[in-house]
C-alpha cells in the first residue's frame, strides 16, 4: 500500500497542530504529535535547561516514526512537529508543509501564548530568518516542501489549500515568503530580531 505521509511544520505558535488535527480528522489519517512522541515513548537524552525543553534522541525518534508508518494500514499519515522535517524517515515523506506567520502577528499569538523574553525572541528570529524551511530543504527534496502563508487564516482555509496541494490542483512552493525584507522595508526590524 502506498502511504501518504504528510509533515506539518513551522515556528511555535503558526497552527501546526490546529491544522495537523483538521487535516487528520478530513484525511482519516494516523496522527503523530513529535512532543507527545517523545515524551511517551522516552526518545530525549536529557533536558536544555536554559530553553525549558528536551533534548530529542533524533536517531531513535526516526526508527520510531518508520516503525509506526510501517505498521499501520492506514493510507495517510500526519506528523506535527517544528523538528519533523529532520526526523522522519526521507524515504517516507510524501509533502513537508512549512506554515509561515507574519511576525507582527506571530508575536501577539507567542505572546499570548506565554512566551517571553528570550524564547519569544529566539521563536520569532526562527521564523523571521526561515530556519522551519531552511531545515526542509536541508533534509527533503524541493519539490516536496511546500510553504504556506497562515496569516490571517482560518485553520478551514489552510486544510483547504493543503488538500489542493495534496490532489494536484494548486502548486506546491517554496521560498516564497520573506518577512526579513518585509520587515525592514517598514523600517521595523529592530523591533522583532532582537537575537
Amino acid at each position: 500500500m502506498n502511504k501518504r505521509v504528510i509533515l506539518i511544520t513551522g515556528t511555535p505558535c503558526v497552527g501546526k497542530t490546529t491544522l495537523a488535527h483538521q487535516l487528520s480528522k478530513q484525511l482519516n489519517a494516523v496522527y503523530i504529535n513529535l512532543t507527545e512522541l517523545a515524551k511517551k515513548e522516552n526518545l530525549t537524552t536529557g533536558e536544555d535547561k536554559k530553553r525549558k525543553t528536551s533534548i530529542i534522541n533524533e536517531a531513535k525518534m526516526r526508527r520510531k516514526i518508520r516503525t509506526i508508518i510501517d505498521k499501520t494500514d492506514n493510507a495517510n499519515v500526519i506528523i506535527d512537529g517544528h523538528y519533523a522535517a529532520a526526523v522522519a524517515p526521507k524515504s517516507h515523506v510524501t509533502r513537508i508543509f512549512v506554515l509561515r506567520r507574519n511576525p507582527v502577528e506571530l508575536r501577539a499569538f507567542m505572546e499570548k501564548s506565554g512566551f517571553q523574553e528570550a524564547k519569544l525572541w529566539e521563536n520569532l528570529a526562527s521564523e523571521i530568518l526561515d530556519v522551519c524551511l531552511t531545515e526542509a530543504l536541508r533534509w527533503h527534496e524541493k519539490d516536496k516542501v511546500c510553504e504556506l502563508d497562515v496569516t490571517g487564516k482560518t485553520v478551514e482555509d489552510v486544510a483547504s489549500e493543503v488538500t489542493a496541494i495534496l490532489d494536484n490542483r494548486k502548486k506546491c512552493r517554496a521560498g516564497c515568503i520573506d518577512w526579513l525584507g518585509m520587515l525592514e522595508t517598514q523600517g521595523i526590524l529592530d523591533e522583532y530580531l532582537k537575537v
